[in-house]
């Protein structure tokens, strides 16, 4: 008699019982897992990346990062931005003063650089570039242009009957354009503008010169 009582009372306590007591019931906050591994990650300074020439606007940026239960879940901040691609992106949680002064220098510097500075002349012809313009200032009429890649670079045919030497000029600095090279051919004379990554361009004859401007 006394054994069936105590089933009796096992079957009452079971049915009031929840169903796994390793998980909260229902109103109970539930806590990530956690384990005794050590974290063996360094804290995030900084990181950065350098897009390529071909990188005009940024539409966003994502960020995947790993929770506390060990699941991987990625974050998205929409930006739709103009960039600059010679200046790399970061990715910081220490942003120094130091940084945020360099950064500062290479807006002054670029600010500097809409003046145009002159390149070099010829009898013919005088070449001035500045930080996203190349201004060509002759008389002689333009024949044609176009992009030729690999290098990227902007071929222009001016009409003139002249006999000189290919000349080339290299440019130094942080430019836009690395090299402009002049070459005598039947007829006309060809400058072609190389520059340091890949752009599109418009131009505009003006008196006395044309302008060609980097996209």
């Amino acid at each position: 008699m006394s054994r069936i009582f105590s089933l009796l009372f096992l079957f009452i306590i079971t049915l009031y019982a929840r169903e796994n007591p390793f998980f909260p019931a229902e109103g109970e906050v539930e806590l990530p897992f956690s384990s005794n591994m050590q974290d063996k990650h360094e804290l995030l300074k900084q990181a950065s990346m350098q897009l390529p020439s071909t990188a005009r606007v940024v539409q966003n940026f994502s960020v995947t990062y790993k929770n506390l239960d060990g699941s991987v879940a990625t974050k998205t901040v929409e930006l739709n931005n103009n960039i600059d691609w010679h200046l790399p992106l970061f990715l910081s949680q220490s942003y120094k003063e130091e940084s945020l002064k360099k950064l500062n220098n290479v807006k002054q510097k670029s600010l500097k650089k809409e003046s145009y500075e002159e390149i070099f002349k010829l009898p013919f012809t005088a070449f001035y570039i500045n930080q996203n313009s190349i201004k060509i200032l002759t008389k002689d009429k333009l024949l044609r242009n176009f992009i030729v890649t690999n290098p990227h670079r902007i071929v222009c045919d001016f009409q003139r009957d002249i006999d000189i030497r290919s000349l080339t000029k290299k440019i130094l600095g942080d430019k836009k354009v690395r090299k402009i090279r002049v070459g005598n051919h039947n007829g006309y004379y060809r400058v072609v503008i190389e520059l340091d990554g890949f752009y599109k361009y418009s131009y505009s004859k003006e008196k006395g010169s044309y302008l060609f401007t980097l996209i």
